[in-house]
């Protein structure tokens, strides 16, 4: 398989403070990764290392081959690298087809505009809400709609901060069952979580984050079940 995504010895603190130490970290084409971990686990930092919100204090990220530690956000998402942050970024006063077609015509790759936003809608159960302006969405369809556009980019990996915050029990089976749409057609995600009924909902893959390092990795059942992951959930390291 082909590595898509890649730390090695990423590292940040501020300060005296090591926020995250040493992660070496990759994510294959296709894959479908959670990052879990408990609260102060570094898993904000380590997403922001790899986004380029931060810079690290040593190491590098790589993307598809290329060392990008010194990218900009912006340079990163012109590489294909795609982000959905956890608190919506939308513009309340437009609509849900004004904010697609705002992404939709930077992809030179669209060829027929509608019909790919006519797609994009059904995708994400947004067909109805088409005109409706974003501030008038509920949370959850606000979140949709920020993961719409993310995909709208038609990026070579997205990346999704804690995608159900906030959302209902419903709202997060659904979102869910997206993600596992989205699965199906090959994109690459890394998703940073703590909703544990989410994350095995979706995750092939799953990182633990502890302390600012990989504390266990691996096949997700395989990692649920260990004890020692157990216990840094409740408290005991």
């Amino acid at each position: 398989m082909t590595v898509i995504l890649e730390t090695k010895d990423l590292s940040k603190s501020f300060g005296g403070a090591q926020v995250v130490d040493g992660i070496n970290f990759r994510i294959e084409k296709g894959d479908t990764r959670c990052v879990i971990g408990p609260n102060g686990a570094g898993k904000s930092t380590f997403f922001k290392l790899l986004i380029g919100e931060h810079e690290p204090t040593r190491g590098q990220v790589f993307f598809k081959g290329q060392n990008i530690s010194e990218f900009l956000p912006y340079q990163r998402v012109a590489m294909g690298m795609s982000i959905k942050f956890q608190v919506p970024g939308i513009f309340a006063g437009l609509s849900v087809e004004e904010h697609l077609t705002l992404v939709l015509q930077r992809v030179p790759r669209i060829t027929d505009l509608q019909d790919e936003m006519g797609g994009i809608l059904d995708n994400f159960h947004l067909r109805d809400e088409r005109k409706v302006k974003a501030g008038n969405l509920s949370h959850g369809k606000k979140q949709w709609l920020e993961i719409a556009m993310a995909l709208a980019l038609r990026p070579d990996v997205l990346l999704l901060d804690e995608p159900v915050a906030g959302l209902s029990d419903e709202e997060t089976r659904e979102t869910g069952d997206l993600i596992n749409k989205l699965k199906t057609q090959g994109i690459t995600m890394m998703v940073v979580e703590h909703d544990m009924d989410f994350v095995r909902q979706v995750a092939t893959q799953v990182t633990v984050l502890h302390g600012g390092r990989v504390f266990a990795e691996g096949p997700l059942q395989e990692v649920l079940e260990r004890e020692d992951v157990a216990e840094i959930y409740l408290g005991k390291r």
